[in-house]
């Protein structure tokens, strides 16, 4: 089955922060050189729309400085809509930690940040209302009491206008303490008519759920018709509409799964504003999602339309 084909970019809110790489494995205390990006999960979904195709907004905040300057010519760069306003905090920062081939440690500097002050008064910047989708996640929930508040209306406006929202719940622990995570998601999820969310994430919205089948039935429950449980090598399963869809991951040797995520959602996404069916949407996020884990940065690695048929390609060189 598949979707009208929708009209309007999609839009999103959050923070995007500087993000520190090292070019090499190692620990922070030897590592010789470093680069420097920048990285945060809704603009990543941006930038994944982006370059598949589908018009999109963002906005946040950023601090009076080169790394606030970068992420907006950034975001520009990749043809994502920026709705930046500059604050007087700096901007935040993340650091990437790879000690072993397999594991990646990611450190936060961004306590006060510029982007975790996102308030009510910065949605003036966003047309929710002629948007084709809302796009929000848990982190933006998560990173200070403003920012809840400001998704919260978001979402409200977005419900009252007739805007599908859709929701990654996309869990920081480190970011709520000992605040109960799983009501604010509950919530959200609750007007959201799209959820993601890992195996664990899920069990946060349906804390009574055995296993992801139970799980996908227990947020639909909830109130929305498309709930997808990502989960990782063993690709996804969904209930979309009443029906019930798994579709394995792509088969690849990954090399940082961070931003995969935010890849699978941008897929997914990109697929339902086109009005293709469910999927459809489903094997193009875990494709997006399996091009991600081929780059050490969180986004760089996203595929453009033209290269998502690269991965069944038998051939490794194109000439």
């Amino acid at each position: 089955m598949s979707g009208p084909l929708m009209s309007g970019p999609v839009v999103t809110l959050g923070e995007t922060m500087a993000l520190v790489l090292p070019a090499e494995l190692g620990s922070l205390e030897t590592v010789s050189s470093l680069r420097l990006g920048v990285g945060g999960a809704e603009s990543n979904v941006a930038i994944g729309l982006a370059r598949l195709g589908t018009a999109v907004s963002w906005l946040g905040r950023v601090g009076d400085d080169a790394l606030g300057r970068r992420i907006v010519r950034e975001l520009r760069a990749e043809g994502v809509e920026v709705r930046a306003i500059v604050d007087p905090a700096a901007t935040g920062l993340m650091v990437k930690e790879r000690r072993t081939p397999d594991a990646t440690r990611v450190l936060y500097y961004r306590a006060g940040s510029a982007g975790s002050r996102l308030s009510v008064a910065d949605l003036a910047e966003l047309d929710i209302a002629g948007a084709a989708l809302l796009h929000v996640t848990g982190i933006t929930a998560a990173i200070s009491g403003s920012a809840l508040t400001a998704l919260d209306v978001a979402v409200e406006r977005a419900v009252a206008a007739g805007v599908p929202v859709s929701f990654d719940v996309n869990h920081r622990a480190s970011l709520w303490g000992e605040r109960d995570a799983g009501a604010v998601y509950r919530a959200i999820a609750a007007r959201a008519s799209v959820v993601f969310a890992g195996l664990d994430e899920a069990l946060l919205l349906a804390p009574d759920a055995r296993d992801a089948e139970t799980a996908v039935r227990a947020i639909a429950a909830l109130g929305p018709r498309e709930v997808i449980i990502k989960l990782g090598a063993d690709g996804c399963l969904a209930l979309i509409d009443g029906e019930l869809l798994r579709v394995p991951a792509r088969a690849i040797r990954p090399v940082d799964t961070v931003g995969a995520g935010d890849a699978f959602v941008a897929g997914y996404l990109a697929e339902r504003h086109a009005g293709l069916s469910p999927r459809t949407r489903l094997e193009t996020a875990v494709t997006a999602g399996a091009f991600a884990c081929l780059h050490p940065g969180d986004w760089e690695g996203l595929p453009r339309r033209a290269e998502l048929a690269l991965l069944d390609s038998p051939d490794p060189v194109t000439r």
